[in-house]
């Protein structure tokens, strides 16, 4: 008699019809994917995505402490008009600039922003400025907010006005530097999209990060991850 695997003697998934295999189900993260055809960007495109976040509440791990998440995150495009209100500082036209979070550790923010700089004029781009990121750690879980760094968004441009493809090479191969040599962690840096994540469970990305509520934050496509740490 064949022995039965655990997810045969134990699951509560449908017998098999149609196209549908429960063979086929597999333990993974939660993702989801928000695009619009109408050709005009919105925020409903971020409320959608990140209620879409919400509902994969069960695709994420949480930590001992109850309320320290796995991981969760949002990419989308870069809100150009948001981040003009926002920057503090003059940016250029669209497209011709580069920019996201740096999560860097507390009390090295003077010494990573320096190098990033000295990295950035090696790589043929300017630092435009710094901006602080605006978070709310009291809904995050103990071990979160202990474990907490300091989170920055940098801006860049090139002196050479380099945009497109080759501005997105140089902006990629910044944040490698970056990681590598300073010590700061670069979720992303692009001229086309941005990325918004932490230690958060699906319910806390928003709220931790009030920037995803503003109704200037405005894309065409969304995507949202809930990480659930199969590998360990």
């Amino acid at each position: 008699m064949p022995v039965m695997s655990p997810f045969e003697r134990f699951g509560t998934a449908p017998a098999a019809t149609g196209l549908y295999n429960p063979a086929n189900e597999k333990d993974a993260c939660g993702l989801a994917m928000v695009a619009t055809l109408r050709g005009k960007a919105g925020h409903d495109i971020i409320d959608t995505a990140l209620n879409a976040l919400r509902n994969l509440e069960h695709r994420g791990a949480v930590g001992s402490d109850a309320g320290t998440g796995d991981g969760a995150g949002i990419l989308s495009q870069l809100p150009d008009t948001f981040l003009r209100a926002v920057a503090g500082f003059e940016l250029p036209a669209k497209g011709t600039y580069a920019a996201g979070l740096v999560f860097i550790e507390p009390g090295q923010e003077q010494q990573v922003e320096a190098a990033f700089a000295n990295l950035a004029t090696e790589e043929n781009l300017q630092v435009l400025g710094w901006r602080e990121v605006p978070t709310n750690p009291s809904v995050l879980g103990d071990l979160a907010r202990a474990a907490m760094p300091v989170i920055r968004q940098v801006f860049v441009s090139a002196p050479d006005a380099a945009t497109g493809i080759e501005l997105e090479r140089r902006a990629f191969r910044l944040r490698n530097r970056s990681e590598r040599s300073t010590g700061a962690y670069h979720p992303s840096l692009s001229s086309r999209t941005i990325v918004y994540k932490g230690m958060v469970t699906t319910l806390q990305l928003e709220p931790f990060y009030p920037d995803l509520s503003d109704e200037r934050f405005e894309s065409t496509l969304a995507l949202v991850h809930s990480r659930f740490s199969t590998n360990t």
